[in-house]
């Protein structure tokens, strides 16, 4: 069978908002079970939901390599997406495979892992340039990645620390350590302080390609709006080089 380009663009359209939507309530149920301290292995609605997502999420990755033109190349870029597909929390319910409340915890990330990646591919397809493409798809993860940290800062930091009562405290220690400036708040943890040095790193990744995005933004608009100017600049430059 025969797939046309105008009927893989709609399916993988329609697939890429299903997944979207599925991480979307799974980012709302950790978030809640998060805030409320819910045991989410005696929360049978949430693990049913877990494992209907990830089925769905098989089922995508399938249908993308049936749709694929290269398969060969499509599962060796997208291998990833699979292995993120597994419902490995419900897996290891059923084999009673024991493991502590905060390892549990993390396993809960992987399918919105898949999620992440989803989302970044869609704000890439949406965006023609593909320095803007990269800058957007990249900003997404940084933004999902420092929101997942706060919610694992309060897990492990609630308990033990005082100085994070509520998210609010979390969310504030996760975006200045993002930015690198650091805050009063100091992890008592080893996964806060691993935390603490992942968010820091991540932040030292962003800031250049913010500046490379904006300087190559400015030089857009000037070359659209301001053409007299761009070409002036530009014969300056050359000149230089010349002499």
């Amino acid at each position: 069978m025969t797939v046309s380009e105008r009927e893989r663009h709609l399916i993988s359209t329609c697939l890429y908002i299903i997944v979207l939507l599925l991480s979307l309530g799974l980012i709302v149920y950790i978030s809640i079970d998060t805030f409320e301290g819910v045991n989410f292995l005696e929360n049978s609605s949430y693990m049913r939901f877990q494992f209907w997502v990830c089925v769905v999420f098989i089922i995508d990755f399938f249908v993308e390599l049936w749709m694929a033109p290269n398969k060969g190349r499509y599962f060796r870029r997208r291998w990833l997406f699979l292995l993120l597909s597994i419902p490995y929390l419900n897996i290891l319910q059923l084999f009673h495979v024991q493991f502590t409340s905060q390892e549990l915890y993390f396993v809960r990330f992987i399918p919105l892992a898949r999620g992440a990646l989803a989302l970044a591919i869609v704000i890439g397809y949406m965006t023609s340039n593909r320095l803007s493409s990269l800058f957007k798809s990249y900003l997404v993860i940084v933004i999902m990645i420092i929101y997942f940290s706060s919610l694992i800062f309060l897990n492990c930091e609630h308990p033990v620390n005082d100085m994070v009562p509520n998210y609010g405290a979390a969310l504030w220690w996760a975006c200045m350590d993002a930015t690198t400036i650091g805050s009063d708040i100091y992890p008592v943890t080893v996964i806060g302080k691993i935390l603490g040095v992942v968010l820091a790193a991540l932040g030292m990744l962003m800031f250049p390609l913010f500046t490379v995005y904006i300087t190559n933004w400015v030089q857009r608009y000037n070359k659209t709006h301001n053409p007299a100017i761009f070409n002036s600049e530009f014969a300056d430059n050359n000149s230089d080089k010349d002499s």
